[in-house]
């Protein structure tokens, strides 16, 4: 099979949960949402699944997108990953 053609396992358009995770501070979430609703204009704010580490030192947001491509979510992938108050993104 050629390197550069990768078969994906999923249908595009679907929707497609992110978790992203960084400390718990003030403005995290917000920043979190505008990186999202860049790539996602249509994500609904009111479906962001929050949740606090047991110590509270970490919050994970879940966003469920609507993604439309390989591409698109590449691209939403990267900027999250290079935000300063991000420290992970599954």
């Amino acid at each position: 099979m050629d390197d550069d053609i990768q078969e994906s396992l999923l249908v595009y358009p679907t929707d497609f949960p992110i978790k992203i995770m960084g400390k718990t501070q003030p403005g995290f979430a917000q920043s979190v949402l505008e990186v999202v609703q860049k790539h996602a204009p249509d994500f609904d704010a009111a479906t962001i699944e929050l949740r606090a580490s047991r110590e509270n030192t970490y919050l994970s947001l879940t966003c469920t997108i609507r993604a439309t491509s390989r591409e698109h979510l590449d691209a939403l992938y990267q900027d999250l990953c290079d935000h300063p108050m991000v420290k992970m993104v599954l």
